[in-house]
């Protein structure tokens, strides 16, 4: 699997979307690298944006 964006376009709303699902789930995230995050922090915001998408998806059903 790779992290490479499908989209390039897309990328600097993904990174605006990862931030502010940061931010929902009280994770300070930084401009660049991350990689001090715990598991729990970095899943957490994971989680939150996963969410986040599939209930986009289901109101356009």
């Amino acid at each position: 699997m790779s992290n490479k964006t499908l989209v390039p376009q897309a990328k600097e709303g993904l990174n605006r979307f990862k931030m502010e699902s940061a931010a929902e789930v009280g994770v300070n995230l930084k401009q660049g690298y991350n990689g001090d995050l715990t598991s729990r922090e970095a899943g957490s915001i994971g989680g939150n944006m996963v969410k986040k998408m599939v209930e986009a998806y289901e109101k356009g059903l």
